[in-house]
């Protein structure tokens, strides 16, 4: 019998139409043949089903919804939500109490990538070479000056917990740090401010299943912007993206083998990306992205046609493994 297999998407970021984007693109590449596949879309406590123009409830209480009558309770989510709930461990809490197998990783791994001064402090401690963000909270005094002197500039001041770049600023001067701080207040609570990274932006996606590690080709980007923002990511006249980068073997292979070791350290589940920086001899992690991009034109569906390997066979190779592993 056909598992019931839930793709969901939307979200209460500012992420929300990327993500419905992203999950309308891997509701065409779930296996239709395999599985009987629904698009749901979250919103705050708006929970449904999109099916031939229609909407039918969740029902949180067994994670199903009744189509002519019948109860459908869904096997498998696999989720395509940037940012809250989706991408910060709430979502993944709700399925482990449902005992429903999920795409991505476990709600404790979301939690710690999901803050990034976190995730750079963790992740430092195991060695992995990161930035070192100084933390500020909204209502808690700061030295404006003693900041500046810890990262210098230029630097970045961005939110703590937040995708795509919004509220991310690239500031020059000292005059420009208290807008900065502002416009990133205004998107959480806590924000971070960052040194500048004079060097080649990359992207490295991977998942592992089982025994089987797959590493995905690395990108170089170069943002015809002043940093990779929103419009970077998302105008493809903004950006130039190269895959595989432009990197040396030993560049290629020091930023694979941080990606893969990273996976480890965080015990990622399903396909993630980390982004970073080349500088010199040295790689930088910036970020880890546990549910990434993935519309027609994100990082990861490119990478894996420049693979020439089917996004359909990984996403299918992704519910298996995790189907397998799910005792009921």
């Amino acid at each position: 019998m056909k598992k019931n297999i839930a793709v969901i998407a939307g979200g209460n970021s500012a992420e929300y139409k990327v993500s419905i984007l992203s999950g309308n693109h891997i509701y065409l590449e779930v296996d239709g043949n395999r599985y009987n596949k629904y698009l749901m879309i979250l919103k705050g406590r708006d929970w449904h089903i999109e099916l031939d123009g229609n909407h039918y409830p969740v029902d949180k209480n067994d994670f199903s919804f009744v189509l002519d009558g019948e109860k459908i309770v869904f096997d498998f989510a696999y989720i395509t939500i940037h940012g809250n709930p989706g991408e910060n461990g709430m979502l993944q809490g709700y399925l482990d109490m449902m005992d429903i197998p999920y795409s991505t990783c476990s709600t404790l791994c979301e939690a710690i990538t999901f803050d990034k001064y976190t995730c750079t402090n963790y992740l430092n401690g195991f060695g992995i070479n990161t930035t070192h963000p100084v933390m500020l909270t909204c209502g808690q005094a700061y030295d404006k000056e003693a900041v500046l002197a810890a990262v210098g500039l230029p630097c970045f001041v961005k939110p703590n917990a937040e995708g795509s770049s919004f509220g991310v600023s690239k500031i020059k001067t000292a005059e420009a740090f208290d807008a900065a701080i502002e416009e990133a207040f205004s998107r959480c609570n806590e924000i971070l401010v960052e040194s500048f990274l004079d060097g080649q932006e990359f992207t490295c996606g991977l998942y592992k299943v089982g025994e089987k590690k797959v590493i995905f080709p690395v990108a170089e980007i170069i943002s015809k912007n002043e940093f990779f923002d929103y419009e970077a990511k998302y105008n493809a006249k903004m950006s130039d993206e190269i895959i595989p980068g432009r990197f040396s073997e030993e560049i290629t292979e020091k930023i694979q083998n941080m990606a893969s070791e990273v996976y480890d350290i965080l015990r990622c589940e399903g396909i993630i990306r980390i982004d970073g920086f080349v500088c010199g001899d040295e790689v930088v992690m910036l970020e880890v992205n546990t549910t990434p991009g993935m519309t027609a034109n994100s990082f990861v569906p490119k990478m894996v046609r420049v693979m020439g390997v089917s996004l359909r066979d990984v996403i299918t190779e992704i519910i298996e493994d995790k189907l397998t592993k799910t005792v009921k």
